[in-house]
This record gives structure tokens, sequence and C-alpha cells, in this order.
């Protein structure tokens, strides 16, 4: 029988670090209203393009939609669309999160100088991204968090790589 090893013990006050990856403003299209039932109501956003950019990745947004379950004031988000990278490379992009604006525990949040929240609005993604593209596999291996703000007619996203 063998012995489990020692695993070494983590740290008190130890927290994953976030790394500024890149930001992905989508244009949108006026919502289509799908359906709803007994208190949900289901809507579709075309995302019309965009740009990317950052530090770790630059190019355009390609057309795609968000599909948006509003419950109680919260809106349950599946995004789904396609980024092409500079070098031409395509990078397919599903991005779920959750928005509300009634968390009185969600401070105004800033990335330097910029507001990346606002008080009392919660807008946070969980992104996945898939590619073969030999120079942008990092973003298929890596665990991202965004930081969503927007309106109608645009959102801009900051995604964050969980170190």
């Amino acid at each position: 029988m063998t012995t489990p090893e020692t695993q070494p013990a983590v740290r008190p006050g130890f927290a994953p670090s976030l790394d500024f990856a890149f930001e992905v403003r989508a244009f949108l299209a006026p919502s289509l209203h799908i359906g709803h039932g007994a208190g949900e109501t289901t809507e579709y956003v075309p995302i019309t393009g965009g740009t990317v950019d950052g530090p770790r990745l630059r190019g355009t947004v390609l057309p795609g939609g968000d599909w948006c379950d509003r419950r109680r004031g919260v809106y349950q988000l599946d995004a789904r669309y396609l980024l092409r990278a500079d070098d031409g490379a395509i990078i397919d992009i599903t991005n779920r999160g959750y928005y509300h604006e009634d968390d009185p525990t969600a401070p105004a949040q800033y990335d330097g100088a910029l507001q990346v929240s606002e008080t009392g609005v919660y807008y946070r993604t969980s992104p996945v991204f898939r590619t073969d593209a030999p120079a942008h596999l990092w973003l298929a291996r890596t665990v991202f968090v965004g930081l969503a703000r927007g309106d109608d007619s645009e959102v801009a996203i900051r995604f964050y790589s969980v170190a």
C-alpha cells in the first residue's frame, strides 16, 4: 500500500491574481423577444461586430449573439461569437455570466483610471475559448474572468487571466 504524498498547504492570505489580457467591445443590435414562462423572459441580442484590443490579443469581433434569460431582475447570459485575431486566426468564444443591478455589496471597481464596474451592479462573465491556431492556444488553456459594462448598443468586457 502506498502512502499519499504530502501536499504543501496553501499559505494564509493566498489569493489567485488576475492579469489583464484584452478587452472586447461588441456592438449590439436591438434585442429580439423569444418568449417567456412564469416569471421568466428570454431574449436574443445580436452581436454585429466589434473590436479586440489589449496586450495579449488584438483583432475584431465577428457576428454572433447573446441569449438572455431574466428571472426576478437577474439576467443569465449565454453569448456565442467569434473573434478574428490580427494574424487572421479565428477564435470561438462562449461567454456565460450574470448581470443584475441590486447587489449592495458590489463596489465600483477600477483598472487604473478606467471604471470597469458601477456600484451596485454585478456584471461578470466566464469565457471559454477554442482555437487551433498555435499563436493563440494559450486562450484555450487558461481560465478567464470578464468584467463587463455597457448599454443597449455596445458592451465592453475586460478579460483577465487567472494566475
